[in-house]
């Protein structure tokens, strides 16, 4: 079903300025609310013939979900909706606007659960084994940033956001400064080390000027984001998976870690988690891995 877009109620204005302002959400999560809680109010009004959301009722919510199903969104997508709307009925009742919150009550879809996509470690070590003979900037640029998301399971705005004064050539540790500033050290393997060393020289020497960034481009600025995601999927591109992006490479890390017998609540501080069930669902991956075994070692298997 297709909903006609409709201005902005005051109501809704209210909430939304309250999450700019006091709540400080960023422009896209900001943008999102926004377009849900308008794509509710467009359904409001073709379905009930009103846009007022002080009078909505728990089954015209559950009606609105249900049409969002059938229209063929998943189950992340439609709990998104929902979670904006939840918070919208919870922002009316502490402000006394309404004495009932409609959607109490309605609990979120099940979502499938999704393994993370990851690089079997044959694979990565043939790729990461190959000869390298170029020696120009960009090329042990790129190789220092491949071995290095697989070496210490960073992030991509962690990367990119690298200090040179953050590497400790001494120690061969790096410092990540990660989701909410969170600060944590993470060891470097030898090889990376070497390779760190090597593409510093090369960067100090050619580029016309210093910077403080440690991953920079010809003209010495900091790499974006679409830019490490090139170089990554081209890496990537002789594996058979799906999707490649640098947080397949870390989900690698993470997974040849725990295959490897790797403490779980060591790879949770090595990932910056600040849960340990963030850091659970890689252990699926290693369950599959040992259910693989046994099938083929078990001679009743």
């Amino acid at each position: 079903m297709q909903w006609r877009s409709l201005q902005r109620s005051k109501k809704m204005n209210e909430f939304l300025q309250y999450l700019s302002s006091e709540r400080r959400y960023s422009k896209r999560t900001f943008e999102i609310y926004r377009y849900d809680l308008q794509q509710f109010e467009a359904f409001l009004k073709s379905a009930y013939d009103t846009v007022d959301f002080n009078t909505v009722k728990t089954p015209q919510i559950r009606t609105w979900l249900a049409e969002l199903k059938n229209d063929g969104l998943s189950e992340t997508t439609i709990n998104g909706k929902l979670t904006a709307l939840k918070s919208f009925y919870r922002y009316q009742l502490k402000r006394e606007k309404i004495k009932i919150n409609p959607t109490v009550g309605i609990v979120r879809l099940k979502q499938k659960k999704r393994l993370p996509i990851y690089v079997q470690e044959r694979q990565i070590h043939n790729l990461l084994s190959e000869i390298y003979d170029q020696d120009d900037f960009e090329s042990v640029r790129n190789r220092v940033i491949i071995e290095f998301f697989y070496a210490t399971g960073a992030r991509v705005s962690e990367l990119i956001n690298l200090k040179n004064q953050d590497i400790d050539s001494e120690q061969k540790t790096v410092k990540f400064f990660g989701k909410g500033s969170k600060e944590r050290i993470v060891p470097l393997t030898e090889a990376v080390s070497s390779l760190l060393s090597s593409y510093q020289k090369i960067k100090t020497d050619g580029l016309p000027q210093s910077t403080e960034y440690l991953f920079v481009d010809l003209k010495n600025k900091p790499l974006t984001q679409q830019k490490v995601y090139k170089i990554v999927q081209t890496f990537l591109m002789q594996t058979p998976i799906d999707k490649r992006s640098p947080h397949v490479l870390r989900h690698t890390f993470a997974t040849h870690l725990l295959n490897n017998g790797a403490d779980l609540n060591a790879v949770k501080e090595l990932l910056g988690h600040s849960s340990l069930a963030a850091t659970q669902v890689y252990t699926h991956n290693s369950i599959e891995k040992l259910k693989q075994n046994y099938k083929t070692a078990h001679p009743r298997a």
